[in-house]
């Protein structure tokens, strides 16, 4: 019997797009996330325009963003070796508590009216150090609560979820922060996280083996790395998806100030903008979830990362609201799009043993890069502009989205043989994995 196959649940057959929904552990996992990414999204958008309304500078937005996900780049690597060798539930514990207690005190100084954007920053550092250890850790947990063949509908469902309370968060938190100020989201957020944390703790799962390596802790992070970097297809996907996220992804850090400056929206415009975002990104995780595997999603990386740098560029070109919130509905079915078959892809292709420090890996390209760009997105748009910025990084992207099209047909024959050593995909030929049209 396999780990998970005691945790399914046993009732009727549920439709192809919810059909992970059928293993009682995800469930609990799944109704956890809802509510607590709903909180997540609610103080990402009150801290952002917190900052804004205290400091009024680009820069200083960039700083912030820099300052909450520059952690997860220096620290992944450590989290994913954690995320191999300890048990991921109990970890996943530890860091959605910690969480909790952060966003209680950002909240309670807020509302104590005693906030800087020193604490600010302090605060929003301390939160990365924790993400460092609970993103690997929660990308490897999914298949531990889900059979194999469910696994890319489970990553789908997961992504479905994020951007739904993306949706949800930023168009509550416009609401909120309008009217009773930024304290009270943080506040919410710290409640949020209950819900997540009674979720795990109320799983069923089969005890897991130690997972005891030989060598250093540094000596087994290097391994994940050499797999990594040894392996053309994965080394390809991570390198263009930490392209994105230097140059595209800060978008989201430079939002106020088009929703204020430029669109002149304010805080009920920073949501609607955000909310927009989600409501593409939405789309995307639902048409992932449709998928019964992961064929054809390497052509899918590219031209979603072409997609995205386009509508970007045209984003960055409007001056009417309702024409940008648009624009963004397109953006956030892209950036979803390539975030998750890239992740989709990524586990099929990496072994158990090393699916935490992959997975570290591309927490470190994806959020990780991030707060990079996020410094030089603000530091950039101080000179030139946001609207010059968000250009020069559509622009990058479609760059990027090219090379790595050009590489797809030589990374199949590689591909075909690491499905075939991991026995993910069933018989099914590698090169419909990465780069045969998708049906």
């Amino acid at each position: 019997m396999s780990r998970t196959t005691s945790s399914a649940i046993a009732a009727r057959p549920l439709p192809r797009l919810l059909r992970a929904l059928r293993h009682r552990n995800f469930a609990l996992f799944i109704g956890g996330q809802l509510i607590s990414l709903v909180g997540t999204w609610l103080q990402s958008v009150a801290q952002s325009w917190l900052v804004y309304r205290l400091t009024g500078s680009s820069l200083l937005l960039g700083l912030a963003g820099f300052c909450g996900q520059i952690p997860i780049f220096l620290l992944a690597p450590l989290g994913g070796a954690v995320a191999d060798r300890q048990n991921r539930r109990s970890l996943l514990v530890a860091t959605q508590t910690s969480s909790m207690l952060l966003a209680f005190a950002l909240g309670a100084l807020t509302l104590a009216g005693r906030v800087t954007v020193n604490d600010v920053f302090i605060l929003a550092s301390l939160l990365g150090v924790v993400n460092a250890f609970d993103i690997p850790a929660r990308q490897a947990f999914v298949v531990e609560m889900v059979e194999r063949e469910d696994l890319p509908n489970a990553i789908a469902l997961n992504s479905s979820i994020f951007n739904m309370a993306r949706i949800l968060g930023p168009a509550v938190a416009g609401v909120l922060v309008a009217a009773v100020g930024e304290g009270w989201c943080f506040v919410l957020n710290g409640v949020s996280f209950i819900a997540v944390i009674a979720g795990l703790l109320m799983m069923q799962l089969r005890a897991a083996a130690r997972r005891d390596a030989p060598g250093t802790a540094f000596s087994y992070i290097v391994d994940g790395f050499r797999f990594a970097h040894g392996t053309r297809p994965i080394r390809a996907l991570l390198l263009l998806l930490a392209l994105v996220s230097l140059v595209g992804m800060p978008y989201s850090v430079l939002m106020p100030i088009f929703a204020d400056r430029i669109l002149h929206g304010g805080a009920r415009g920073l949501g609607l903008l955000m909310g927009a975002t989600g409501i593409g990104a939405l789309a995307a995780a639902g048409l992932l979830a449709f998928r019964a595997s992961a064929r054809g999603l390497g052509r899918w990386v590219a031209f979603s990362a072409a997609g995205f740098g386009l509508s970007l560029i045209l984003f960055s070109q409007s001056r009417w609201f309702w024409l940008s919130a648009t624009l963004l509905v397109v953006t956030g079915f892209c950036m979803v799009l390539q975030m998750a078959a890239s992740n989709t892809l990524l586990q099929t292709l990496s072994p158990d043993a090393l699916r935490g420090r992959v997975m570290s890996i591309y927490s470190m390209m994806f959020m990780g890069m991030a707060p990079i760009g996020a410094l030089l997105a603000g530091a950039a748009a101080n000179h030139v502009g946001a609207p010059a910025t968000l250009s020069a990084g559509g622009v990058l992207s479609i760059l990027g989205a090219m090379v790595f099209a050009a590489r797809l047909p030589g990374l199949r024959d590689e591909a075909r043989a690491l499905i075939a050593s991991h026995e993910l995909a069933g018989g099914e030929p590698a090169d419909e994995v990465i780069g045969a049209p998708a049906r």
